[in-house]
């Protein structure tokens, strides 16, 4: 295994797999570079390798045919393109659509877009501007990044849609390009087969592998498992054992690096992060505390993590990036609570399975203060491992499929799809997501069927979540596609066009811009207004969000600051711990009414839903309002809100008695 192989090799052919048994995929073929290289073996010449009755691994040749770093592969691109397009042309049936993988992927299929005019959706998996920012020193990571970034805004730019994994990649990372567009980016959860790690046992002889390092076995562990190679920081945590005695004496450190026999023989790179962790090792003098077999299987990971479970240990991810995590989800199945990098995909999973810590990694104090919190309070513990039973249930690859093939039958059909011309809206349906659509299943199947048979209802979801997060929450309880996403707490709008694409709200942007002076705003919350940000993927051009912790006039102190200080803003509470503060054009209700005056309805025309505070603006905007059962924030008690239908039904379930009652009086008038 080199730097250039591992676990997007495993993503690649999982995902295959996976694809070749939904009905509506009945073909794939894997298209690479085919090489020869006695060290790597004779197989990755094989031009054609058959995976089974509908998949295959097509191995093109390029100009070069021994094997080649990846930092490499951009010289042959010209020759992989001419070698993939004669094979296609070959064909008996040309591809509906092509999944570029990777930069270099990326760069093909927009060539064999122009070539050809076969649409294309991109998965970067890791993305050149990132690993810019994370290294501070030079390394082989940074070999050939400009060349390597000029290659990923050109796929950025080609593809019909791109897949990222996580908020962080498809709001931060990718908004570093010049062709970023948020409306082609979905986030689907990447799919993981975690029964291994699930049902893992321990294993005397990796049992004796570890302990032979040891003095004190027992004691509880700190278990990392990654490629030695910079920018998964094992030296970083290595560095935080170090200088706490404390989590030295609560418990033993495992580091669990790729297998090696002579280190003189290694790739630079592994080389020298090797011999760092060796001299942290010795700086600290950590002998008895720290393990570092030479050697695995990978047959042997699940018996590695199932030796931390049996000591109620920790699992570690202290990489400066990390595109996804695969290890959180085999450490989470296991029954290991875990304490992660804050950059990446870590976010999306310590959110949604609730099952461990997240930290800067570039600050060893936070890494093992977070690793003592956990060690030192069992309730703790305890919570964060029963994670792994909702990291089994989100993180599946039958579900990622399901949404992925829905995709790319949106990008195939979107150069024949038509406007229809024929049907005029009657109605606008905006919801809540949250708490109103989602949270009872039978209440979404029974707004589902409802929704197919509406042919003249535009339906629209007004969210605090931000427009990514909406659209994969919604897609992962496969709810019917909105075709207005009103996000960010009103702050931003966008419209669903032809092949799946969302395009934002100019207009709407400019309108709320006005006036709002984000960084004065910010500067005199963080001095003076006593309140702590939520995450940095919470913030947005157009919104500053807070945590308040149950404090009820967190909202009314903090507009009297902001008044005093002449800054114009909207403030929302909303579930007694949250409060976002807005510039004064936006909310969820203007948000409605901008979007009610662009289609060119009255306001009789429109039906909103919600159920907390967040919702207040938008239930109070239109003459037609639910709140439905399972409020909130004492919505059905205030007076400003008395005409607002309150529904007996809960979620989904109250929207539907809702609008059937607006009906019913829309008839009798």
């Amino acid at each position: 295994m080199t730097a250039d192989t591992g676990g997007h090799i495993r993503y690649v052919l999982d995902l295959a797999r996976a694809s070749d048994a939904h009905p509506a995929i009945d073909r794939i073929e894997i298209l690479t570079r085919a090489f020869v290289d006695p060290v790597h073996g004779e197989c990755y010449d094989q031009c054609i390798e058959t995976i089974d009755d509908h998949t295959r691994i097509v191995r093109l040749r390029s100009v070069d045919s021994g094997y080649l770093a990846k930092e490499q592969l951009w010289t042959q691109h010209d020759s992989m393109v001419e070698a993939a397009v004669a094979h296609i042309s070959a064909l008996d049936r040309w591809p509906d659509v092509i999944h570029a993988h990777y930069a270099d992927a990326g760069a093909l299929a927009a060539a064999i877009k122009d070539r050809l005019g076969i649409p294309y959706v991109f998965t970067a998996h890791s993305l050149g501007h990132v690993k810019r920012a994370a290294f501070d020193k030079p390394c082989r990571e940074l070999d050939g990044l400009e060349q390597r970034i000029a290659i990923e805004d050109r796929a950025i730019a080609g593809a019909s849609a791109i897949i990222a994994s996580s908020r962080d990649e498809a709001e931060l990372q990718y908004a570093l390009y010049d062709a970023y567009d948020p409306g082609r980016i979905r986030i689907i959860a990447p799919g993981s087969d975690v029964k291994d790690f699930a049902n893992a046992m321990p294993d005397r002889a990796i049992d004796a592998a570890i302990d032979r390092f040891l003095t004190d076995p027992s004691k509880p562990t700190i278990l990392a498992i990654a490629r030695p190679v910079t920018k998964k920081n094992l030296a970083g945590l290595v560095e935080a054992y170090g200088r706490s005695s404390a989590l030295q004496a609560a418990a033993n450190l495992v580091i669990v690096a790729g297998t090696r026999d002579d280190l003189r023989t290694l790739e630079p790179e592994v080389r020298d992060n090797l011999a760092e962790l060796l001299i942290l090792i010795d700086r600290y003098d950590l002998y008895g505390k720290v393990a570092y077999p030479k050697t695995h299987r990978p047959c042997d990971i699940p018996a590695v993590y199932a030796y931390a479970r049996e000591r109620r240990g920790v699992f570690a991810n202290p990489a400066l990036n990390e595109p996804f995590g695969l290890t959180l989800l085999e450490a989470a199945a296991a029954g290991l609570p875990v304490v992660a990098t804050d950059s990446g995909g870590p976010n999306d999973i310590v959110e949604t399975c609730g099952n461990g810590l997240l930290v800067d990694p570039r600050a060893p104090e936070a890494i093992s203060n977070a690793l003592l919190a956990i060690l030192a309070d069992d309730a703790l513990y305890d919570r964060y491992a029963a994670g792994g039973r909702t990291a089994m249930r989100t993180y599946d690859w039958d579900a990622h499929v399901a949404i992925y093939a829905d995709l790319l039958a949106e990008v195939v059909a979107a150069p024949m799809a038509q406007p229809d011309r024929d049907t005029i809206p009657q109605n606008l349906l905006v919801s809540d997501i949250d708490g109103t659509l989602l949270g009872c299943a039978d209440a979404l199947s029974a707004f589902r069927q409802w929704h197919g048979d509406e042919r003249a209802l535009v339906f629209a979801v007004a969210t605090g979540r931000s427009f990514h997060s909406a659209m994969a929450v919604l897609a992962q309880h496969h709810a019917p596609l909105p075709a207005i996403v009103i996000s960010s707490v009103g702050s931003e709008i966008y419209h669903r066009r032809p092949g799946g694409i969302y395009a934002r709200d100019i207009a709407w942007d400019e309108k709320v811009a006005a006036g709002w002076d984000r960084e004065a705003i910010a500067g005199v919350i963080a001095r003076e207004g006593g309140l702590t940000p939520q995450s940095p993927l919470e913030q947005r051009r157009a919104k500053l969000s807070y945590m308040i912790q149950g404090d009820p006039d967190a909202g009314r102190r903090l507009r009297a600051l902001l008044d005093a200080r002449g800054l114009a803003c909207t403030i929302i509470q909303s579930h007694g711990r949250y409060l976002d503060v807005l510039p004064f054009a936006a909310s969820k209700g203007t948000a409605v009414e901008h979007v009610r005056q662009a289609l060119g309805l009255a306001a009789g025309q429109v039906v909103v839903a919600g159920d907390s505070g967040n919702d207040i603006e938008m239930l109070r905007s239109v003459p037609n309002a639910i709140i439905v059962g399972n409020h909130s924030d004492g919505l059905a008690e205030r007076k400003d809100l008395s005409r607002c239908y309150v529904a007996r039904g809960s979620h989904a379930h109250g929207i539907l008695e809702g609008v059937a009652h607006f009906r019913k009086t829309a008839k009798r008038a």
